[in-house]
Order: C-alpha cells, then sequence, then structure tokens
C-alpha cells in the first residue's frame, strides 16, 4: 500500500490550494480515503475530510466546511482536497490515509485508519 501526497506550499491567506493524493498497491474501490492535518505543536492529527460518513456523504470538519472540497478519480486512483479561502490556521502537515472499507469507523478518526502518506507541508501567511 502506498499513498503519497503532493501539492502543498506557501500561500497568503484567502488564496487557493490543491492537493492530490496518489494510491497503489490496493484495491481503490474497497477503501475509505480520509484527509488529516497536523498542526505546529498538536500531537494529534487532525480530520479534515473523509469519502465516507454514517449518512455516506463525504466527511468535512467544521472548520473547513465550505471552504474545502474533496473529489476523487477512481480509474486513476487520486482523491484531491481543494482548499479554498485559507486560513493561517489552517497551516499544517496534511496527510491521506485509507482503510478497508468494512473497517471504516469514525471519518475524522486518525486511529482508524491504517495506511498513512508521508504528508506535505501547507503554509498560509497571514
Amino acid at each position: 500500500v502506498h499513498l503519497v501526497e503532493s501539492g502543498g506550499g506557501l500561500v497568503q491567506a484567502g488564496k487557493s490550494l490543491t492537493l492530490s493524493c496518489s494510491a497503489s498497491g490496493f484495491s481503490f474501490d474497497d477503501h475509505v480515503i480520509g484527509w488529516f492535518r497536523q498542526a505546529p505543536g498538536q500531537e494529534e492529527r487532525e480530520g479534515v475530510s473523509c469519502s465516507w460518513s454514517n449518512d455516506g456523504s463525504i466527511f468535512y470538519a467544521d472548520s473547513v466546511r465550505g471552504r474545502f472540497t474533496m473529489s476523487s478519480d477512481n480509474a486513476k486512483k487520486m482523491v484531491y482536497l481543494y482548499l479554498n479561502s485559507l486560513k493561517p490556521e489552517d497551516t499544517a502537515v496534511y496527510y491521506c490515509a485509507a482503510v478497508l472499507k468494512s473497517r471504516a469507523g469514525a471519518p475524522d478518526d486518525p486511529y482508524e485508519f491504517e495506511y498513512w502518506g508521508q504528508g506535505t507541508q501547507v503554509t498560509v501567511s497571514s
């Protein structure tokens, strides 16, 4: 299983970024994909978005709902996270993660996910 994030960078507040997650080595259709972030000084990773939730819709954390959008291209095994209206508090390392659908739990709980990428840094300046 291999997940590789890309697209991070340094941007000004109010600008946009697109993060990509390339998946390989597993059945994409059988897995839930989530985006997490870890801000400087924070011990825990925060669940940002997930392809699955209890009601079947895409999950978004309250802190990003309306600004971030998750999408996927199953044929290419790619997952995207569109970050709009960025704020300095969005500064973090962003990770994509995966878990089998049959094992999926809370969409924002990093401990429910089995496979992780190496992360990509997003820095938002004020």
